[in-house]
């Protein structure tokens, strides 16, 4: 298996600062796309590509939440989490606004199957704090993950992270988001399996 890891300074769009505030989380959308999505519509912060035999995967971090492009020899998916930029629906079996908790399965030919969960969780401001750092913890020791700036020097920093594990013909992906101005967590489970 082959992991190739690029951080940029800046990657896609040249419109958007890295020290931007996110969003509200009411104006994101969780989506799957059979087709591709051009990187160029995203504010991409971080990128991780991971190779195997069957299948390849491309994580990408952006300033809103993220977007995940999956392909094997004959299936493409893009799962994407972030705003709402009314991309055209063909190819798009699925798509929910992040409220609340959602779960989904898609078959997708090719023997292809995509499973996904999401919940949208508001805490606590304390257990906000201790569930962020424990999200930043295990962040330094594995997977992908993105500390944005704070809007000052005692603010609390937005994150992006994403848990990759993947088998042959099984790709497993946990993700979360922090949005510290709502006290909100958004977490996603993934799950892509070629039969």
């Amino acid at each position: 298996m082959g992991v190739v890891f690029i951080h940029p300074q800046r990657i896609g769009r040249g419109d958007m600062s890295v020290f931007s505030v996110r969003p509200r989380v009411v104006d994101l959308v969780f989506q799957l796309y059979e087709r591709p999505l051009h990187p160029e519509f995203f504010d991409i912060l971080a990128v991780r590509r991971i190779e195997r035999p069957d299948y390849e995967v491309t994580i990408h971090i952006t300033r809103t939440g993220h977007f995940i492009i999956w392909k094997n020899a004959d299936r493409l998916l893009t799962e994407l989490a972030d705003v709402d930029q009314s991309f055209p629906e063909d190819r798009r079996p699925l798509s929910y606004r992040l409220r609340g908790e959602h779960a989904a399965t898609v078959a997708c030919g090719g023997g292809v199957t995509y499973q996904m969960n999401f919940q949208v969780e508001r805490l606590e401001p304390e257990i906000f704090l201790h569930v962020h750092e424990e999200i930043l913890a295990d962040g330094h020791k594995r997977g992908l993950l993105h500390n944005f700036q704070p809007n000052h020097r005692l603010a609390v920093a937005p994150l992006g992270y994403v848990a990759a594990e993947t088998r042959a013909r099984c790709l497993f992906l946990s993700t979360f988001h922090t949005f510290p101005e709502e006290t909100t967590v958004v977490k996603s489970q993934t799950l892509i399996e070629k039969k």
